[in-house]
């Protein structure tokens, strides 16, 4: 079969909207596939990133196609089905962006996402992603360590935590005019955590600048924790003395807790976590405690009971 003969996605899609309008309706099918196309049609280019190195703990595993990382998301500020947000966040407008660092540290400031990432060499660096949902990804990630900036600010002894906050604004995100979550997004992680040398602030995937449905322009990366604790579109960062709340362990705190360990042998609530489907893979595999970077994290659970804190 030729390529051009091959439906588009979209157009797949909405044949159950299509069918709905019935055979008599000729004016306002031929309206739907008109918008159809429309969104199959292929984004501007994207702008190229100058990366600096291949960062440490990459793994060798075959990274999941472009066009699966940018067309399967989780991202409800812009609707809740994977597919809604590639053809929703082309209203987000990510510059000009700045972002607020804050709280417990010597060096408060405001700072643009250019000046910020010009502050950084940007490595590539491939982490696997597990989502709690029981499907993972292997992400060839373009950013620069969290831990960097944090020691650049100069937290003070009373920063036990840091807590991120997305950009709220329904205009750009048209998902955050529902009540389907508490808005803004918010996340933390404890500070040992967050200064660990495989937590990334992303700034693109694949050598590109972050595609709007990927975070854009700056999401956290943390890949030995489920994907639900990557907040995307990071509009303030805090440092804090307390454990700050975090948007699905408020919403459902026994199904997701505040550390979000990948663990197979701590089950969701509904489904079971001891095992995966990678995307563009048909076979399960087995789930690895933190994803498989045990050996890099694993010091810093010593003596926690991980089934509690989970």
């Amino acid at each position: 079969m030729a390529r051009d003969e091959i439906t588009p996605p979209q157009l797949y899609l909405h044949r159950r909207e299509f069918l709905a309008l019935g055979a008599g309706s000729l004016a306002s099918a031929t309206a739907v596939l008109a918008t159809a196309r429309a969104c199959a049609a292929p984004p501007p280019p994207a702008q190229k990133l100058s990366i600096a190195v291949r960062g440490k703990f990459t793994t060798e595993e075959k990274p999941t196609s472009f066009e699966d990382l940018t067309h399967y998301n989780n991202f409800y500020e812009f609707g809740t089905d994977k597919v809604d947000p590639a053809q929703n966040a082309g209203s987000l407008r990510p510059h000009p962006w700045q972002i607020s660092l804050e709280g417990e540290i010597k060096k408060p400031q405001i700072i643009d996402i250019d000046q910020l990432t010009k502050q950084f060499p940007l490595e590539e660096r491939v982490y696997r992603m597990r989502c709690v949902e029981a499907w993972s990804m292997v992400i060839p990630w373009v950013g620069f360590s969290l831990g960097n900036l944090l020691r650049r600010l100069e937290p003070t002894s009373r920063a036990k935590y840091v807590a991120f906050t997305s950009l709220h604004d329904p205009t750009q995100m048209p998902g955050q005019k529902r009540s389907v979550l508490d808005w803004p997004y918010v996340e933390g992680l404890r500070i040992d955590e967050a200064m660990h040398p495989l937590t990334l602030l992303a700034v693109g995937l694949y050598g590109q600048v972050l595609p709007h449905q990927n975070g854009a322009p700056l999401r956290l990366v943390v890949p030995w924790k489920y994907g639900f604790k990557g907040i995307k579109s990071i509009v303030k960062i805090r440092l804090v003395a307390e454990q700050p709340p975090t948007t699905w362990s408020r919403m459902a705190p026994r199904e997701y807790g505040f550390y979000a360990n990948v663990n197979p042998q701590v089950d969701h609530p509904r489904w079971s976590q001891a095992k995966e489907r990678r995307i563009g893979e048909l076979t399960k595999r087995k789930t690895l405690p933190f994803n498989g970077y045990a050996t890099e994290v694993a010091q810093l659970y010593a003596g926690m009971d991980l089934a509690h804190n989970y």
